[in-house]
């Protein structure tokens, strides 16, 4: 049984069973490990590697997190009782990252653990001009994107507090488990992803783009729309562009994985995933970004009144584990999603050593067939949008620009 406040109790216990979404990321990955985190960008004086550390030798140990490692053979994670500091804290150096995408870049690329310890480790990266980054990295089958903000935080914020809002369980609607059930049967179908079907190459690469959340919410309260509606509908006109440039021709609905947290309050930085996916078609076929919009926010209306993330959520933990898994895998592979489209919401900036981070970006490796994965992390008053992309898709690095020319679509009267 999955120990419930693992850490808030006064103790740890000696193993955690995985649940269905670490097995999901188990079974999808074949056991290797997928790089997963948070980078945040300062600029000014970097901090010297003993300071970076110091602070982590202070902390990882109060963390349930980064007490784990994965016991891939019996399917469980394991308690490590010391952590050597040294082999988890790391120093790179970057000087032509001009916009900081390189540090993600060498997250996604640089190999991970495989000797036994928690996998996790801790990156100071020294940019161009005395920019420098921060990044947290662990393994997706070990830790969500909103638990790796709570864990990043706790481990190098000056003042540990705040982060991704905890979720609050509830019942479903019974429109939510209709649609939760149509979301796994489309995923056991083919589906047309023209701008996304070519053969995977396996090396990745990275892009990315920063605005000001402030615009975001602009045009949402100017259209009754959330940060995230807006994130997905620019997505979806860019993605709609991009093909019609390539190659003459419009893009069908796209169909892309939107993961859900369901971390509740207590657990915010327990080992183990805590999420769902919902499955979203983005209209790339809409003749503007104005109608995306509309059609996103029907969407994620109808997630929100039939309270599909607690559909989902009981019916992938109701059953035996490995079933739930299997179809976890099936709703996040490349046959039948061009790949996750995700938004994160840090809330304050992450502050090292009185020096606050100018942006935060989620990040995630590529697997299971997924060409192409999004990302957007809010951080105090900023966002970042982030292209994590297999480099088969040779001009993907136009498409935060496109994303951005959709945004501004979107701000005019």
């Amino acid at each position: 049984m999955r120990h419930p406040h693992p850490g808030t109790d006064g103790g740890l216990p000696v193993s955690l069973p995985m649940g269905t979404a670490d097995l999901a990321y188990h079974l999808a990955m074949g056991g290797r490990p997928l790089p997963a985190g948070l980078l945040f960008g300062f600029s000014g004086r970097a901090p010297s590697l003993e300071s970076v550390r110091a602070r982590v030798a202070e902390r990882a140990h109060r963390i349930p997190a980064l007490r784990y490692r994965i016991a891939r053979e019996s399917r469980t994670f394991s308690r490590v009782e010391r952590i050597d500091v040294e082999r988890h804290v790391h120093e790179a150096w970057l000087p032509g990252d001009d916009d900081g995408s390189g540090a993600g870049r060498l997250m996604l690329s640089r190999p991970m653990g495989g000797d036994g310890r928690p996998p996790w480790d801790v990156w100071l990266v020294h940019g161009p001009t005395g920019g420098h980054s921060l990044c947290y990295r662990t393994d997706h089958t070990f830790q969500d994107g909103v638990g790796a903000a709570h864990t990043a935080r706790a481990l190098l914020d000056d003042d540990p507090a705040g982060g991704p809002p905890a979720h609050r369980r509830g019942r479903p609607a019974l429109s939510g488990i209709a649609s939760a059930v149509a979301d796994m049967a489309a995923s056991f179908r083919r589906t047309d992803k023209p701008a996304f079907d070519v053969p995977v190459s396996g090396r990745t690469n990275m892009c990315q783009a920063v605005v000001p959340v402030a615009r975001l919410r602009a045009v949402g309260r100017a259209h009754g729309a959330t940060v995230n509606d807006v994130f997905l509908a620019a997505l979806a006109h860019a993605v709609g562009a991009w093909h019609q440039k390539g190659t003459g021709s419009g893009h069908p609905p796209l169909p892309v994985a939107v993961p859900m947290s369901v971390r509740p309050r207590g657990e915010e930085c327990a080992p183990g995933n805590r999420l769902v996916v919902a499955r979203v078609l983005l209209p790339c076929d809409a003749p503007s970004p104005r109608h995306a919009l509309d059609r996103v926010m029907a969407r994620t209306d109808a997630l929100r009144t039939g309270r599909q993330r607690e559909a989902l959520r009981l019916m992938l933990t109701a059953g035996p584990r490995g079933i739930g898994a299997r179809v976890g895998t099936r709703m996040v592979n490349g046959r039948s999603v061009a790949g996750p489209a995700s938004s994160v919401n840090f809330g304050s900036a992450l502050v090292h050593r009185g020096n606050a981070a100018r942006r935060a970006v989620v990040y995630s490796g590529l697997g299971a067939g997924i060409r192409c994965l999004t990302t957007l992390t809010s951080q105090h008053d900023t966002a970042c949008l982030a292209v994590i992309h297999d480099e088969a898709l040779t001009t993907a690095d136009e498409l935060p620009d496109l994303w951005l020319a959709a945004l501004l679509e979107l701000e005019r009267p």
